[in-house]
């Protein structure tokens, strides 16, 4: 991680990565940091597993030079939650259905199935943003609490 920027209501998290595969373990880290702090994590499952797909296809397939990073960012909404992933790379991921015997290529599909919606972007520079977004589910009375 080289810089982390939070703004003062505490409701967006930026951090900077290498594209060392080891970054990803940290970026969970302080996803999870983030949702407690902000009363979700009952988005945690979920959240953390779209972060690590989305940053390690950034690490493997973005193609950044060492000399360039991979940003993350957490945004806290009233409904949820936004994880975005910048890189430098103009290769914009592709979602493909995998030999049942590879051992990867399921990356997109995870974050299609666990994402209320997802997609890239353009960003204000070179490279784009894959983004994310997850919905706090609501809770019905009589349903998940005790009675």
């Amino acid at each position: 991680m080289t810089n982390t920027t939070q703004e003062p209501a505490g409701s967006t998290v930026v951090l900077r990565w290498s594209s060392h595969p080891r970054c990803v373990a940290l970026a969970r880290l302080e996803l999870r940091k983030a949702l407690a702090d902000w009363g979700l994590s009952v988005l945690e499952d979920s959240a953390v597993l779209i972060l690590s797909e989305l940053l390690s296809n950034a690490g493997l397939h973005a193609r950044v030079t060492p000399e360039q990073v991979i940003e993350t960012r957490y945004f806290r909404s009233s409904g949820g939650l936004r994880i975005e992933v910048h890189d430098g790379s103009a290769e914009r991921p592709q979602r493909r259905v995998p030999d049942p015997e590879a051992s990867d290529g399921r990356g997109l599909l995870l974050v299609d199935a666990l994402a209320d919606e997802w997609g890239v972007a353009e960003r204000g520079g070179p490279g784009k943003v894959v983004w994310a977004s997850l919905s706090v589910p609501l809770v019905r009375p009589g349903e998940g609490g005790c009675s």
